[in-house]
This record gives structure tokens, C-alpha cells and sequence, in this order.
């Protein structure tokens, strides 16, 4: 399940290439030659979830999408990515950070958690670039994590407990965790008091169960083309509730 985002080794391409083919296919069935840099962009701007759902939409990104335009998106909320492992910064993130101010939806941010690293530091990186940008009530933050880094189980779950209860007392909120069905299911166990963003493709829109031990989930992440598409089941006033005070 494609669900690696942007790390400094880079991020796998095949969302571009999805992106690509799409826009090939909507050319032909069009009788049209090309679609202009105006149409593309539209598309990218502010893609609808494939069907008429009564769930919350809203979409997230990273450096990949530095210039996605919050202001036409058709979200009710948006999460970016600010930090990943010890030391490493999204450059994207104060602009998106503003623009979803300006916007006024909901707005979270993540952190991509590398369990071969001590959680306590990677906690604290998260913590300081965030903190260095005007907050507000409401604000979401969320553990990403989608790699063992070679760790067994237990040492990532543990990693997870770690970093999650960490963040919980440094702000007085719980985070929440976001992560592919399938490796929630393996390393989430216990974790069930956490919020749960859960990405799972072969799903539509809000059609999932929870993973390990979850009793519900929060958002569903159910496409990644031609950017990171989600519905939540909870209004934007039940997801602000989730966010910092």
C-alpha cells in the first residue's frame, strides 16, 4: 500500500505517474490534444473525492505539493508535514501553515517517526519547529509513522507509546496516529486511545473498519492521486475538539 510520503531520500514517483496517466486519459476520452496548465492546475487545487460522501474532506501534503493552492480547495481540512527523524525540516511548512490560517479550516501537522532513533528527541524536534509558528486552538498533531526501520514489534510499538505520551505531556493534548491499515494493525496495538488516521487505498471514501485494536477511526486516507485525499467521520467542530487548547 503506497502510503511512504516525502522522506530525504525521496518519495516514490508512481503518484506522479498516476497523476499523468490520468490526465492522458481524460485528453483522449475529450478529444482533446492536450489540457491546458490552467485545467491541470484546477485539478490539482481542488480534487473531489470520487463520489458523493457524507463524511468531512479534506486533504493533506509535503514538500511535494509546496505550492498547493489552500484557498480554491474544496477541503474542510488540512494536514502538512513539518519535521521527519531528528533534525530534518519541511521548508513548506510555514507556507502552508499560513495558508491554511487564512483559509480558516482545520489545519494538523506531522511528524514521520523513524523508530531506529530515541522518540524523546525526534518529540522534542517536532515540538520546537512547530512551536516557532503562530498556533492557535484547535491545531492538530500527529505521529506518522509507516516505517520499522528494522525494529522489531515490540520496539516500534514501544517507540510509538513513547513518543505519543511524550507529546501528550509536553501540550495536555493527545496526538493523533497516522498510519497504513495494514502496519497499524501490526504495531498499533495498545494504542487505541490515540485518534486514528488511517490510510487504506483498496477502500472507498469512509468504507474501513479499525485496525488492531481501535474501537473507530478518525480519518481515512483513501487516495493518494493526484494528491493525499481524506474523509473524516467526525465534523471540522469534532476534529478542532482533538486539537491543542
Amino acid at each position: 500500500m503506497p502510503t511512504i510520503r516525502f522522506s530525504p531520500a525521496g518519495r516514490p514517483s508512481a503518484r506522479r505517474l498516476r497523476a499523468a496517466l490520468a490526465a492522458a486519459a481524460l485528453a483522449v476520452t475529450a478529444g482533446t490534444a492536450t489540457l491546458t496548465a490552467a485545467t491541470l492546475a484546477a485539478t490539482a487545487a481542488a480534487p473531489a473525492p470520487a463520489y458523493a460522501n457524507p463524511h468531512t474532506y479534506g486533504q493533506d501534503v509535503s514538500g511535494y505539493e509546496a505550492d498547493h493552492d489552500w484557498i480554491n480547495s474544496r477541503a474542510q481540512f488540512g494536514f502538512i508535514k513539518a519535521t521527519e527523524g531528528l533534525d530534518w525540516v519541511d521548508s513548506s511548512f510555514p507556507r502552508h501553515w499560513r495558508e491554511l490560517d487564512k483559509k480558516g479550516i482545520v489545519r494538523g501537522v506531522y511528524h514521520y517517526g523513524h523508530p531506529s532513533n530515541d522518540p524523546i528527541a525526534e518529540a522534542d524536534h517536532f515540538l520546537r519547529v512547530v512551536n516557532a509558528q503562530p498556533g492557535k486552538p484547535g491545531d492538530i498533531l500527529v505521529l506518522d509513522l509507516e516505517t520499522a526501520d528494522g525494529q522489531s514489534v515490540q520496539r516500534v510499538n514501544a517507540w510509538a507509546r513513547k513518543w505519543l505520551e511524550y507529546v501528550t505531556a509536553k501540550t495536555g493534548v493527545r496526538p493523533m496516529f497516522y498510519s497504513g491499515w495494514n502496519f497499524a494493525d501490526k504495531y498499533g496495538r495498545g494504542l487505541g486511545d490515540y485518534p486514528l488516521w488511517v490510510a487504506h487505498y483498496s477502500r472507498n471514501p469512509g468504507d474501513i473498519t479499525p485496525p488492531a485494536d481501535w474501537k473507530s477511526w478518525a480519518i481515512h486516507q483513501y487516495t493518494d492521486s493526484p494528491i493525499d485525499q481524506n474523509v473524516s467521520a467526525l465534523s471540522p467542530v469534532e476534529l478542532r475538539a482533538l486539537g491543542r487548547r
